[in-house]
C-alpha cells in the first residue's frame, strides 16, 4: 500500500495535516444471535488501513528481536555486579528496593535513582537470583522500544517505514549490548522513545492527555538516569509549542500541565528521600553530603558537562576540545575509534534524511504532523548528539544507546518518504546520497577492524554503491528492479551493524564499562575492551588492558597492562591488584564471570585473589565464601569492602549483605571512621575484605576509605581464605 502523507487518515479519522476531524461513528452492536468477528483475524490482520502482511511482519519483528537478544543471555552472568547487587538487595528488602541500596542492610545506595532496578528486583523476587532473572526484563524493554518506534512511525508513514525503523533499532550494536545488560540505559531509551511517541500523538489531535503522558514518561526516565532524561525536553516542548493544532493559549496550558506531570512523576521519590531522616535511610551513593539533590546537580548533573565531578574517577579535568580524562570532545566524537562502531553506522543517513524530510514538508501547514514527526525525532537526536559530543565529564561508549531510538525513526520515515517521491529528481538523488554515505561510512568503520570479516566491508561498499546507482534511476526502472535496488540498499546498510550485533550477542559482557562489536584499532573494543579513554588505563596513566577469557565454570584470567594506572602511580607490580600480571580465582556467579571469549571493560575482569577492581568485581573462591557465610546471620553485614564492585562480588556470591565503603568509587564519605568503629564495637560487621590497591579508590591518603583501611589493618587479626585476605573484626591483632 502506498501511503500519501497529505491524505492518509489516522486511527482517529484525522487527516495528517488538517487537524482534528470528527471520528467516524461506531457501528451498532450486532444482534445477540449474530456471530462476532473472530479475534484472531484482528490480531493477525491489524488495522483496516494496513495491508495483510503488516501485522504478521510486525509480530515477526518483535519475536525476532526477542530471540536475538535472549540468545546466549546468561553468558554475561551478573553483568554489572554493581547494579546486580542492588537488585539482589531489593529482592530481599523492600526498603532497599525503594532506595536502591547496594545491600539489604541499607548502608549506601547506588549512584542513580532506583527506577531501573525495580523491574529486575521484582523479577528476582519472583524467580530467584540468576542471570536470566536480572537480564530478561532488559530484553523485554528492547522489545517494547522496538514496538513503540514501529507504532510511532507506522501511524504517519505506513508499516514498511515502521518495520525499517524497528529493524534498524534492533540491529544497532550498542542497543544489542545495553538491552542485554543491567545498567539504567535500557529503561531510559524505552521511556525516551515513549515520550517522543506521546508528543507525536499530541500533535495529531491536540489532546492534553498525550502531552501529559509524555511528561510522565520523562519524569520516570529521570528516576532511571536523572538529568539525562531532560536532554530532549527543549526540542519536544518547542515543537509542540509551535506545531500543535490548538490555540496558543491552550498550548501553553498543556505544556504547563505536562510540566506538572513531569515534576510529580519524577519528584515524588526525590521528595520522600530528601524528607526522610538521614539517620534511618541509606547514604546516597555518589554524593558528598548525603543529598540526592547534590548528586543530581553535581556528580550526575553539571559535573558531567564541565568535568568537575567531586568523587569521580580521576576527579574530572575536562579540557574542552583538547580532550579531558574521558576522551576527546568535539563534533566528531561520536564517529571516533571508540564510539563509531557502537552507534554511528546510520547517523550520516539519518541527518541527510532529516533535512530531506523537512525540505519535502516545507510548504505544509504549521500543524503538519508529518513535519512534526521529523522535528520531534530529529530534535531529540541533534540535542543528544550535541551534549554527548561536547560533555567533558564521565562519558562511556554505551551512553550512545540513547541515540538509537531517534536514529531509527528518521531512517524509516525518510527512506519511505523519498521512495514515494522517487519520480522527482531531487528525491531520488537524495536517497542515493544517503545510501552512498551509509556505504562509505560502513566501509570506514569495518576497515578499523582489519581482521574482522574482511570481505564484509567490500560487500557493504560495492553493494551500497550499486544500490545508490539503482536508486537514482528507480523511477525509470521496472517495479522489480526498483524494489531490488531498494532491497540491496537495505541489506548493505544493515550488514555492518548486524554483524557487530551478532558478535555482541555471541559474547558475555561484564563490568562497568562495556562495548559492542569486535576490537577496533585505536578504540576500547575487543576482548576485555573498554578501559579508559584512548586506551589509557586510569586517567593520566599508562595502558591497562585485559583479556577476559573465562570459562563457563567461572575461571577468570586478567592480564595486567603496563605500569601506571592511577594518576602518578599504578598498581603494585605494574599490573592489576594482586601484584602480578596474571591472577586466577574461582567465581560462583551463574555461568561464570564471563563466558568463553567473554567481554569486559576496564579493570578487574576475573580478578583473582579475592581482590576486585574499581570497574569490575572480584573472583570469589569457595573458601572465602564459606568463611563469610559461617555465622553470617549473627551480623548485620557479613563483611565490608572498599568500593562497590568489590563488595558486590562477595554479596552476590554469598547472598549476605556486604557493606560497600565509599560507594562505587570508594570516595564517598560513608561510613565515617567514627561510624565504622561504632559498627564494629556493636558487632555488626564480621570481616573486612583486604582490597589491596584495586578495591576501589581509597579517596586519597586522608579519605574515609583510607582511614578505615589503616585502622583495620593496625588493630585486627588477618585471616586468609584461599588466595583472599580478610580481617576478622571480632578478633584484635596480637601485638
Amino acid at each position: 500500500m502506498t501511503v500519501h502523507h497529505d491524505q492518509q487518515v489516522t486511527d482517529r479519522g484525522q487527516s495528517p495535516d488538517t487537524g482534528p476531524q470528527r471520528p467516524p461513528a461506531h457501528a451498532p452492536a450486532p444482534d445477540a444471535g449474530e456471530p462476532k468477528r473472530p479475534l484472531p483475524r484482528r490480531l493477525w490482520r491489524g488495522r483496516p488501513e494496513d495491508p495483510r502482511w503488516a501485522r504478521p511482519a510486525f509480530l515477526a519483528l518483535l519475536l525476532a528481536t526477542a530471540v536475538l537478544y535472549l540468545y546466549n543471555l546468561s553468558a554475561s552472568g551478573y553483568a554489572n555486579s554493581f547494579y546486580s547487587a542492588a537488585v539482589q538487595a531489593g529482592s530481599q528488602s523492600w526498603k532497599a528496593f525503594f532506595f536502591g541500596s547496594l545491600d539489604a542492610a541499607n548502608a549506601i545506595t547506588v549512584d542513580k535513582p532506583p527506577a531501573a532496578l525495580w523491574p529486575m528486583a521484582l523479577s528476582v523476587r519472583l524467580f530467584g537470583l540468576s542471570s536470566w532473572a536480572i537480564l530478561v526484563p532488559e530484553v523485554l524493554m528492547a522489545v517494547g522500544t522496538v514496538a513503540v518506534v514501529y507504532a510511532s512511525v507506522r501511524r504517519r508513514f505506513g508499516p514498511a517505514a515502521g518495520l525499517i525503523a524497528g529493524a534498524v533499532l534492533a540491529l544497532t550494536p550498542v542497543a544489542a549490548l545495553m538491552f542485554r545488560f543491567n545498567n539504567p540505559d535500557a529503561m531510559l531509551a524505552l521511556l525516551m522513545a515513549l515520550a517522543c511517541y506521546f508528543v507525536i500523538r499530541a500533535l495529531e489531535d491536540g489532546r492534553t492527555k498525550w502531552l501529559v503522558w509524555a511528561g510522565v514518561a520523562i519524569g520516570f526516565a529521570f528516576l532511571a538516569k536523572t538529568l539525562q532524561a531532560f536532554l530532549i525536553l527543549p526540542p519536544l516542548a518547542l515543537v509542540y509549542g509551535v506545531c500543535a493544532p490548538v490555540s496558543v493559549q491552550k498550548r501553553l496550558g498543556q505544556l504547563a500541565l505536562a510540566t506538572i506531570a513531569l515534576v510529580v512523576s519524577g519528584g515524588w521519590w526525590v521528595a520522600i528521600v530528601e524528607l526522610w531522616p538521614a539517620s534511618s535511610r541509606p547514604y546516597i551513593g555518589g554524593s558528598q553530603n548525603n543529598s540526592f539533590l547534590e548528586l543530581t546537580f553535581g556528580y550526575n548533573g553539571l559535573g558531567r558537562l564541565n568535568g568537575d565531578e567531586t568523587g569521580s574517577v580521576g576527579g574530572g579535568g575536562g579540557r574542552g576540545n583538547g580532550g579531558g580524562n574521558w576522551g576527546e570532545t568535539g563534533w566528531d566524537r561520536l564517529f571516533g575509534s571508540s564510539i563509531g562502531g557502537q552507534i554511528s553506522w546510520l547517523i550520516p543517513a539519518a541527518l541527510i534524511l532529516l533535512v530531506a524530510g523537512l525540505v519535502a514538508t516545507r510548504k505544509a501547514r504549521r500543524t503538519s504532523v508529518t513535519r512534526g514527526s521529523f522535528l520531534v525525532w530529529g530534535g531529540a537526536l541533534l540535542t543528544t548528539m550535541l551534549v554527548f559530543s561536547y560533555m567533558q565529564g564521565i562519558f562511556h561508549e554505551y551512553y550512545t544507546v540513547a541515540l538509537a531510538p531517534y536514529i531509527a525513526p528518521l531512517i524509516g520515515m525518510g527512506s519511505v518518504l523519498l521512495w514515494e517521491k522517487r519520480d522527482k529528481v531531487w528525491a531520488s538523488l537524495t536517497l542515493a546520497a544517503a545510501m552512498t554515505a551509509t556505504a562509505a561510512w560502513g566501509y570506514v568503520l569495518l576497515n578499523r577492524s582489519s581482521d574482522y570479516l574482511p570481505w564484509l566491508k567490500w560487500l557493504v561498499l560495492v553493494g551500497g554503491l550499486t544500490a545508490a546507482l539503482g536508486l537514482i534511476f528507480a523511477s525509470r526502472l521496472g517495479r522489480g528492479l526498483a524494489l531490488g535496488a531498494a532491497g540491496l540498499g537495505l541489506v548493505a546498510a544493515l550488514a555492518g551493524p548486524a554483524a557487530y550485533t551478532l558478535t555482541t550477542v555471541n559474547e558475555g559482557h561484564t563490568g562497568s564499562i562495556v562495548t559492542a562489536g569486535p576490537a577496533v584499532a585505536g578504540g576500547r573494543g575487543g576482548p576485555g575492551g573498554g578501559g579508559f579513554p584512548r586506551g589509557d588505563g586510569f586517567p593520566g596513566g599508562g595502558q591497562n588492558q585485559q583479556n577476559g577469557n573465562g570459562t563457563g565454570n567461572g575461571t577468570g584470567n586478567a592480564q595486567g597492562g603496563q605500569g601506571n594506572g592511577f594518576p602518578g602511580g599504578g598498581f603494585p607490580g605494574g599490573g592489576f591488584p594482586g601484584g602480578g600480571p596474571n591472577q586466577q580465582g574461582q567465581n560462583t556467579t551463574p555461568g561464570g564471570r564471563i563466558g568463553e571469549g567473554g567481554r569486559t571493560g576496564g579493570m578487574g575482569g576475573g580478578m583473582g585473589g579475592g581482590i576486585g577492581g574499581l570497574l569490575n568485581g572480584a573472583s570469589v573462591g569457595s573458601e572465602a565464601k564459606k568463611l563469610l557465610t559461617t555465622d553470617a546471620d549473627q551480623y548485620t553485614w557479613a563483611a565490608a569492602a572498599i568500593g562497590a564492585q568489590n563488595a558486590a562480588s562477595y554479596q552476590l556470591s554469598t547472598g549476605e549483605p556486604v557493606m560497600a565503603i565509599g560507594g562505587f568509587n570508594g570516595t564517598d564519605p560513608s561510613p565515617t571512621l567514627a561510624q565504622f568503629k561504632e559498627y564494629v564495637a556493636d558487632g555488626k560487621i564480621h570481616y573486612f575484605i583486604a582490597s589491596g590497591a584495586g578495591g576501589g579508590m581509597r579517596g586519597g591518603s586522608d579519605g574515609t576509605s583510607s582511614q578505615i583501611t589503616s585502622w583495620v589493618e593496625a588493630n585486627f587479626k588477618k585471616v586468609t581464605a584461599g588466595s583472599a585476605t580478610f580481617y576478622d573484626l571480632t578478633q584484635k591483632a596480637s601485638n
